[in-house]
């Protein structure tokens, strides 16, 4: 039987994905009512312009105080979407404080202080449910949480952020340099004005450390990821993939080490075979592969942002959260138990693409191949280009530690015969 009395619902934000989230709840109100047992009111919204114009929601539940609003009392759920560590953080800890479950989309926050979040949850005896934080309509933190609960994940993969996939799909599909695929994207209303959090691996950063933590039950935060941005790929990097059948995406991977002792996790560009999976994620598309001892290689796909994209991830915790509250329960919690190590970029194991602009003189490959066989970093391949006295040599390694490739990278830096390091790719999903 449903229960005939409302559970209330605060909205914390009501920007493009918030205006979505109540759009949803209003049209959309005798099925989520259905499927969760009892009817969700919308109680309040937050916003900072309350003169704004918001169609489909009543002015008198909109406020600029959002304290007051969560220390309501009668608040069921909280639904926070204003992104930002503060006043978010101080909100949602208060929410708890006064009897609130919490729904983010706030993966800056949650990448920071997941722990102390989860802590304050846990005393409070309430939900904290976080889906759209990552991958936006895409169902990835469930299954890593849940579904995979009982398996062992080693390896997640993934483009996470959309705005530098369809930036790196147009330099590969239309040759088109880094700047002017940008400025597509910016026309197009894929990047924002200040691309710097998504396209400098900020943004990406952040949801490795969220995935990486929920999938080896251990904390990872933020300053734990390693970060390098996209801004330095060019067209003769995406010319190179493609003499090697891959293309170039900038990945969030999260991996186990060989012997489970530890976890890295990290984001910056790499090339990918054209077999992967993940090489035919076009546009601002995102998608994820998990790699487990026994399901064996997953792959989630869909948008990754966007208003009606990110508010279905939130509808899904609010169900979900709403059916724990009837039910005097809360879902999963922080799982943390493993407390692995977090090891830094240096013991990262994989292989390299550099290329060298280097004289065109004999004894030049010698030298090279001496400084990498000196620093234990087997050569793959070689390819030689040249004209006028310089030439450009291209190096493909076998796999190789990220600390010994550093030390190659700076001993090739001083011999006189090489004239600059034009780029370094990593080689991923092989």
């Amino acid at each position: 039987m449903m229960r005939t009395r409302p559970l209330k619902v605060a909205l914390l934000g009501c920007g493009v994905v918030g205006s979505e989230v109540a759009r949803i709840m209003t049209t959309h109100a005798d099925d989520l009512a259905a499927r969760i047992g009892a009817p969700v009111e919308l109680a309040g919204v937050a916003v900072r312009r309350p003169s704004k114009v918001r169609e489909g929601i009543d002015p008198a539940l909109v406020t600029t105080d959002a304290t007051a609003l969560v220390k309501r009392g009668d608040i069921d759920v909280i639904v926070e979407v204003i992104g930002g560590i503060e006043p978010a953080r101080t909100l949602i800890t208060t929410a708890f404080e006064h009897g609130a479950s919490v729904v983010s989309a706030n993966k800056a926050l949650l990448a920071q202080d997941g722990a102390a979040l989860h802590a304050a949850a846990e005393e409070h005896d309430a939900d904290l449910y976080y889906e759209a934080a990552v991958a936006g309509a895409i169902p990835l933190i469930r299954p890593l949480r849940e579904s995979l609960a009982g398996d062992k994940v080693n390896r997640v993969l993934g483009i996470v952020n959309g705005t530098t996939n369809f930036i790196l799909d147009k330099m590969d599909s239309t040759g088109a340099g880094y700047q002017e695929a940008l400025d597509e994207a910016t026309a197009l209303g894929y990047a924002e004005a200040d691309p710097t959090a998504d396209v400098e691996g900020f943004d990406a950063a952040a949801k490795a450390a969220i995935l990486a933590g929920i999938a080896f039950h251990t904390r990872v935060r933020l300053d734990d990821v390693y970060r390098e941005g996209m801004t330095e790929v060019t067209a003769a990097d995406f010319a190179s993939a493609k003499n090697m059948g891959c293309t170039i995406k900038l990945l969030a991977i999260c991996e186990r080490a060989e012997d489970g002792g530890s976890v890295t996790a990290r984001v910056h560009p790499a090339m990918i075979p054209l077999t992967h999976p993940l090489a035919s994620v076009r546009g601002a598309y995102n998608a994820v592969f998990v790699e487990s001892d026994a399901a064996g290689q997953l792959m989630f796909y869909g948008p990754g942002a966007g208003g009606a994209p990110t508010a279905s991830a939130v509808l899904g915790d609010l169900v979900a959260v709403c059916r724990n509250r009837l039910n005097g329960a809360t879902g999963p919690g922080e799982s943390a138990y493993a407390a692995l190590p977090v090891s830094g970029m240096g013991e990262v194991v994989t292989r390299y693409h550099i290329s060298l602009d280097v004289a065109d003189k004999p004894g030049v490959l010698a030298q090279v191949a001496t400084v990498f066989a000196e620093h234990g970093v087997s050569i793959d391949t070689v390819r030689q280009t040249g004209k006028d006295g310089e030439a450009s040599l291209v190096v493909v390694t076998h796999r190789a530690s990220d600390a010994a490739l550093g030390g190659t990278v700076e001993a090739l830096r001083k011999l006189d015969t090489v004239r600059g390091v034009a780029s370094i790719m990593r080689v991923e999903g092989e």
